[in-house]
């Protein structure tokens, strides 16, 4: 009688970043071999000039192709990956993460009255192009409450003026906390957040801008563009911090132009850029490839 030892394996990201030190390698790959995983891919950087490591590694546990042969082979559950994995980090100084592979982010979307972002989220989260749970919308207007309801997801509007904005983002907070969100993306959100709010908040939202920063800030930033003579136009997405328009950026994305370009020509050809951008950041941090360092971004891709 044969007994069939196989086990279906499972998949892990692990991220992480610490100052950069012989033997780091080695202790997670030893830790990994040690749990019997095998690496699907993997990414590191050293930044010479801070002297900071970082990594990403998609690993597999209890697969075929387990070291010790013949044997039984385990499958350890996310807890336990994360479990033991926490002397390595600690001895390390490690800031980390562990995730199982395609873990669905819970994601909050907040829109004002354009909807060319919004609608990009919600086709690629509903075809699976983006590994996210779009759990609701808040807008400070209705225009958008058709098109996220037909998708089934809640809506919520919650107007915002000068006198009631304490209240509209302490009803945003609750929002956050009900539907247990992990990310906040303002998919063209024309209302800056509140410092406490940024603060609170930090690595947790994710805002589009519709220009190429850190030139034309603030408003109408493709009207700056057209002012200047610009030959390109593009889109920023970044987080969001306490300072308008300055958080760390993600991704961005250019579209060339020429002088024939009125400024709504440079608005309507740059909502592709808007679009490609965004997703970029949201597919990113929900993939566990960005670090944060300082106000710059490690993107391991």
């Amino acid at each position: 009688m044969t007994t069939d030892t196989t086990v279906s394996p499972t998949e892990h990201v692990l991220t992480l970043d610490c100052s950069e030190s012989p033997g780091i390698i080695h202790a997670i790959s030893g830790f990994l071999f040690e749990h019997g995983c095998d690496i699907l891919d993997i990414k590191q950087y050293g930044d010479t000039a801070q002297r900071h490591f970082f990594m990403r590694v998609h690993f597999s546990s209890g697969s075929s192709s387990s070291p010790a042969a013949g044997a039984v082979q385990q499958t350890f559950s996310t807890d336990e990956l994360r479990r033991d994995f926490t002397p390595v980090a600690e001895q390390w100084q490690m800031n980390w993460q562990l995730e199982p592979q395609g873990r669905k982010r819970r994601v909050l979307v907040m829109v004002s009255k354009m909807g060319h972002c919004l609608n990009d989220l919600l086709f690629r989260t509903r075809t699976g192009d983006l590994p996210v749970e779009i759990v609701a919308v808040v807008s400070n207007h209705p225009d958008q409450q058709g098109l996220v309801e037909w998708h089934g997801i809640p809506f919520f509007h919650v107007p915002v003026t000068k006198d009631t904005k304490p209240e509209a983002e302490a009803r945003l907070l609750d929002i956050v906390d009900r539907f247990d969100v992990e990310l906040v993306v303002l998919a063209r959100y024309m209302q800056v957040l509140s410092d406490e709010l940024s603060n609170r908040m930090a690595g947790r939202v994710i805002n589009i801008h519709h220009s190429f920063l850190p030139s034309f800030k603030g408003a109408k930033p493709y009207h700056q563009a057209y002012e200047r003579g610009v030959k390109t136009v593009g889109a920023t997405a970044h987080y969001v911090n306490a300072e308008l328009d300055e958080g760390p950026i993600i991704s961005q994305q250019v579209i060339e132009v020429d002088h024939t370009y009125t400024p709504d020509d440079l608005v309507a050809v740059g909502r592709d850029a808007e679009c490609a951008a965004l997703r970029n950041a949201v597919r990113w941090h929900c993939e566990g490839r960005i670090v944060l360092l300082g106000n710059r971004t490690v993107i391991l891709r």
